[in-house]
């Protein structure tokens, strides 16, 4: 998975705690650390879809998640 800083990032699975902070484990294989605005508790061990920014090292500043 090649991303740029900066690319939109639109993207389903599944989302994690890990640690103090969330990941996406990705539909697609692979992982995304999300930098999350407000806690998802309701959406935690659910399938999600998650929309936002790459910003470097695998991380995701994210604008939304919904259910996928």
């Amino acid at each position: 998975m090649h991303v740029t800083i900066g690319e939109r990032i639109d993207e389903t699975g599944t989302l994690l705690r890990d640690g103090g902070g969330f990941v996406l484990r990705r539909d697609s294989g692979g992982r995304w650390a999300l930098d999350l605005h407000r806690v998802p508790v309701d959406h935690v061990e659910k399938r999600v879809r998650v929309r936002g920014v790459h910003v470097g090292g695998g991380v995701i500043d994210v604008d939304g998640v919904a259910p996928a």
